[in-house]
């Protein structure tokens, strides 16, 4: 239980109070956390100057996310249940101790360290802090789910346009020292403690009987209301629906997340044998850019899915990732502007399908215990972080051994992961109302029936 200035009870906001101070409060742990995308700026210095291999500098970055996966999952009753100030308060300490741990690992030359610490207990720190503002944030916009959501976890996917820049101008360029890397964690871990408290002391919750001015519950063709019932979180993981929704989730991250984890030294391995191979520096940009249409994704495409319906823009992710993916894999290095654009419009497809699934899930089971559900949903993300990293650096380590270089290298991975998003998109397709059977029994002003549209 959460206690003193921690404690629900203690943020209940005061008549009058603006919604809109909420979003900025979630954004600051967002963004912080959202550091976890520019990983792969850390992979070059840490593979030479602790001698890894490109799968070995990719643990950390896989437990972080399987921890993220695992402690929303196994935490999201307890956010529900202690508020999103206790959460932004436990996901700062965690995630904050994840890079001194890192620190002192890189300077004594234990890599394990760097493991445990980033991946480890960082990622209880991810974890946490993502679903930490999900339920409140959903209360505080009802009328608009998807823009709400959006707005915060916009905040995940653009937290790599601060932290790729700035970890890459700490890190400098090749040769690395252990001195340097150690370094740029330790400010990491103080900096990210910093502006993560600036979220914990803004966090409020509506009171339980406040809702916007004028606004009426209903369901709508547009926003494909599904149901205006409830669904606890014990009964949504004994729907088909929210197992299709964690095999859309799981492949739609899968797709991405091997790519971004791989993005600086995946378009220098493209582009190195031709005219304009692509340099440390540009290869960081690139990290960045992905970063800024991965953040714009998750606001953009969740706002629309407000107005053409989630199951609409989850077939717009799947199917037009698909073919995105086919594009690279046909073209290969033969030009730089369509692989930049392509990866682009994935990031944002990827981004999308984050900020786009609180809603999707709001939608099918209603707003009661929806942070729990969301958190046992991360587990699809879990085995993506995973899957992902694991399929592209394994693949790539094998192609490297038998001698092959450029766009030969990652040809086998994008086949694989355009099969996934047609997996996905079949997944998303099987999608109905759910039963009422799992639904809550009804309460005053929450009729338990389904709505389908």
């Amino acid at each position: 239980m959460a206690v003193g200035f921690l404690d629900r009870s203690r943020i209940v906001a005061s008549p009058g109070w603006s919604r809109w101070l909420v979003p900025p409060a979630a954004l600051a742990v967002h963004l912080s956390i959202g550091q976890a995308y520019a990983w792969s700026v850390f992979k070059p210095p840490l593979e030479k100057t602790l001698g890894l291999s490109g799968t070995e500098s990719a643990l950390p970055f896989q437990l972080g996310i399987v921890m993220l996966g695992l402690s929303a999952a196994f935490g999201g009753t307890l956010v529900e249940r202690n508020g999103p100030r206790w959460a932004m308060f436990v996901s700062m300490v965690c995630f904050s101790s994840g890079f001194l741990l890192s620190a002192l690992g890189v300077a004594t030359s234990q890599y394990w360290l760097v493991v445990l610490g980033w991946g480890g207990i960082g990622g209880i720190g991810l974890g946490i802090g993502y679903i930490s503002p999900v339920s409140t944030l959903i209360k505080w916009f009802p009328d608009r789910p998807g823009m709400a959501t959006g707005i915060a976890i916009m905040g995940f996917g653009g937290g790599a346009l601060i932290a790729s820049p700035w970890s890459s101008q700490m890190l400098g360029t090749a040769p690395w020292s252990i001195g340097t890397v150690a370094t740029a964690f330790l400010v990491h871990g103080l900096v990210y403690a910093v502006f993560m408290s600036l979220g914990i002391l803004l966090i409020r919750v509506p009171a339980d009987d406040w809702k916007p001015k004028g606004w009426q519950p209903k369901a709508t063709n547009g926003n494909a209301m599904i149901t205006t019932a409830n669904v606890s979180a014990r009964n949504a993981i004994k729907t088909p629906q929210f197992w299709l929704l964690w095999v859309v989730l799981c492949f739609n991250v899968t797709a991405g997340i091997g790519i971004l984890e791989k993005a600086a030294p995946m378009i220098a391995d493209f582009f190195r044998e031709t005219s304009t191979p692509v340099g440390t520096a540009a290869a960081a940009g690139f990290v960045a850019l992905l970063s800024l249409t991965n953040m714009l994704g998750r606001f953009v495409w969740s706002s629309t899915s407000d107005l053409v319906g989630r199951k609409n823009i989850y077939r717009l992710y799947l199917g037009a990732g698909a073919v995105l993916y086919l594009v690279i894999a046909l073209t290969t290095n033969a030009s730089k502007l369509v692989f930049v654009l392509c990866a682009m419009l994935i990031l944002s497809f990827y981004g999308g399908g984050f900020a786009t699934v609180p809603a999707y899930l709001k939608d099918l089971f209603g707003t009661y215990q929806v942070g729990a559900i969301h958190g046992r949903l991360l587990t699809a993300w879990s085995m993506a972080g995973v899957l992902g990293p694991l399929i592209v650096n394994a693949i790539a380590d094998s192609q490297k051994s038998a001698g092959k270089v450029g766009p030969d290298l990652y040809t086998t991975s994008l086949f694989i992961m355009i099969g996934l998003l047609v997996v996905g998109f079949v997944a998303n397709e099987l999608v109905r109302p759910v039963d009422p059977k799992f639904h809550e029994p009804a309460s005053s002003g929450e009729p338990a029936r389904s709505e389908a549209r």
